[in-house]
């Protein structure tokens, strides 16, 4: 890989939240090194309010995200790297992507699906943001470069694996 920015895909079943935010938290804190997209098998079409609220809470852009399908990137840009965040999206055929991708899956749980009070909503969100910071600083830490892409996707799956017992 040269030293563009690596192209990365998270994907989950409705591209409202858990996606949304890992798009947000790698462009912001991968400082040019990343290039993040989000998409969804079977999109909603909006962003979960509470997942821009959550961005903006947290001083992260929180403008421009849209829900869309992963048909939009069917044929490019090629991707690097691919997540799944949901368990849903992680057990349906995807499409076959343009390149060799890595792929990689993060399981989080969805904090669209909280019921209950505005307090426990927000809380569910900032559950979710957390577990994609703390996944994706490990990310960062990698010397993706320079590893095999055996073990660039051992050590991706073990960060989703490993991520929240820390």
């Amino acid at each position: 890989m040269s030293g563009k920015p690596l192209n990365v895909l998270f994907l989950c079943t409705g591209n409202s939240a858990r996606s949304i935010l890992g798009e947000a938290i790698l462009n912001h804190d991968g400082k040019g090194r990343f290039r993040a997209h989000s998409a969804g098998s079977n999109p909603t079409g909006t962003v979960n309010p509470w997942a821009i609220r959550t961005l903006e809470m947290l001083g992260y852009p929180a403008e421009g995200y849209r829900s869309k399908s992963w048909d939009e990137f069917a044929e490019g840009p090629e991707f690097d790297l691919i997540f799944t965040v949901c368990d849903s999206a992680a057990a349906e055929s995807c499409p076959v992507w343009p390149g060799r991708p890595t792929s990689a899956h993060w399981g989080i749980p969805d904090p669209a699906a909280v019921q209950g009070s505005d307090a426990e909503k927000a809380a569910a969100f900032l559950d979710a943001f957390g577990m994609l910071k703390r996944r994706i600083d490990l990310l960062l830490a990698l010397p993706i470069k320079s590893l095999e892409a055996t073990a660039l996707k051992e050590k991706l799956q073990g960060i989703g694996h490993e991520a929240d017992n820390t």
